[in-house]
């Protein structure tokens, strides 16, 4: 592994765990923000809208913004949109109308989410390494680590301070964004190689590529479909207040999946899709412990065989799709990403569908199911695409 490229490698660490940042912080205060602004829970989710719609418009603009702009440049904005948004969380609200500030602050945070989920996963592809697939998965770690470090250190800052100091824990966190705006601006970066690249129109006559696209939303779908109903599944099944509900279950689920990553490093390109299509059944089987009846603990043991199990299942699917599509460029990278983000509004949605979560999981258990059949297709079709 070429040290030269160490710097960039950490930036794009810290850009995951950046990410995580935005998509776990605000969700911990939307009880808060209901209290003291008076927000309806209506509105709440429109937060929560915001936030999706705006990282799928960077999915799918990515690949023309860097054409513009350069990869660099784009990621140095991406870094200051989520700065500025965290930072504007702390004073916005009070002086502007506090939904409205909430909703500008959404957007900014997720311009840099979005920004970091299209491009830092090509960054580390560009890097020279002799086994690509594995420091894949070791940045996608980063993600995990960052989700738990973020619910971990948020949760005992609200007990230490309460949660009206909330203000303060976002300047706080958005040092890390603004940190890394110093690491990209010196990090070396190979260039994505986007002038081989057919484009969108080329991607989408071929058929390895929709395979991709769908492996993407189906993993998006089995990770979040467990990780957003975690914490009400471990309140309603252990009866447990809300603090201990969110580290039994999105806490134990990251920590289960960026373990299960970093272990995953040592996994080469050669037995990726065997990997991947193991990891599918024990996430099938991590599914159907969830939906035992009568059953509080070997359904929380689900939970985390889940986190455990869906690790690989994205960071596997980029790296699949690199050495098959190696013309894709970015254009591919911003469309998997943007497959990935259905998939994850996808998945929790179908297990909300049903007024009984055990039902709504054992529903959601078909994106796995689906995931293990792409795979073994995938593993039997070794031509690149493009």
């Amino acid at each position: 592994m070429d040290d030269k490229f160490s710097r960039a490698r950490f930036a794009c660490y810290v850009g995951y765990v950046t990410q995580a940042v935005v998509n776990n912080f605000m969700p911990l205060l939307f009880v808060t923000f209901q209290t003291e602004f008076s927000i309806s829970a209506a509105r709440i989710s429109l937060l929560i809208a915001a936030n999706f719609v705006t990282q799928i418009l960077i999915d799918f603009f990515s690949a023309p913004i860097v054409s513009l702009l350069g990869c660099r440049k784009t990621l140095l904005l991406g870094c200051a949109f989520t700065t500025v948004g965290l930072v504007s969380m702390s004073f916005l609200p009070s002086v502007i109308n506090p939904f409205a500030a909430l909703l500008l602050c959404s957007v900014l945070c997720a311009v840099g989410g979005g920004v970091m989920e299209v491009l830092v996963s090509p960054i580390i592809e560009s890097c020279p390494s002799e086994n690509k697939a594995g420091q894949m998965n070791l940045l996608h770690s980063f993600y995990c680590w960052g989700s738990a470090f973020c619910i971990l250190a948020s949760t005992v800052f609200f007990a230490l301070f309460s949660t009206s100091h909330w203000r303060i824990l976002a300047l706080l966190w958005a040092i890390i964004p603004l940190a890394d705006i110093f690491l990209f601006l010196k990090a070396p970066l190979n260039p994505i190689d986007d002038e081989r690249s057919g484009g969108y129109k080329q991607l989408f006559f071929s058929g390895v590529f929709w395979l991709m696209l769908f492996m993407m939303m189906c993993s998006g779908a089995s990770e979040l479909a467990v990780s957003q109903w975690s914490s009400s599944f471990a309140e309603s099944a252990l009866g447990v207040k809300k603090s201990i509900g969110d580290i039994a279950g999105p806490f134990a689920f990251a920590i289960f999946m960026g373990t299960a990553r970093a272990l995953s490093v040592k996994i080469t390109d050669k037995h990726l899709t065997k990997a991947m299509a193991a990891s599918s059944a024990l996430c099938i089987l991590g599914y159907t412990l969830i939906c035992l009846p009568d059953s509080a603990l070997l359904s929380l043991i689900g939970c985390s065989v889940c986190g455990f199990s869906v690790a690989i299942m994205w960071p596997g699917t980029f790296s699949i799709a690199a050495k098959r599509i190696p013309k894709g460029g970015t254009a591919m990278f911003s469309l998997l990403a943007l497959a990935g983000d259905i998939g994850c509004t996808a998945g929790p949605v179908t297990v909300g569908l049903s007024d009984n979560l055990s039902d709504g999981f054992m529903l959601a258990a078909l994106f796995p199911i689906a995931m293990l059949i792409c795979t073994l297709i995938c593993s039997r079709n070794k031509k690149d695409a493009l």
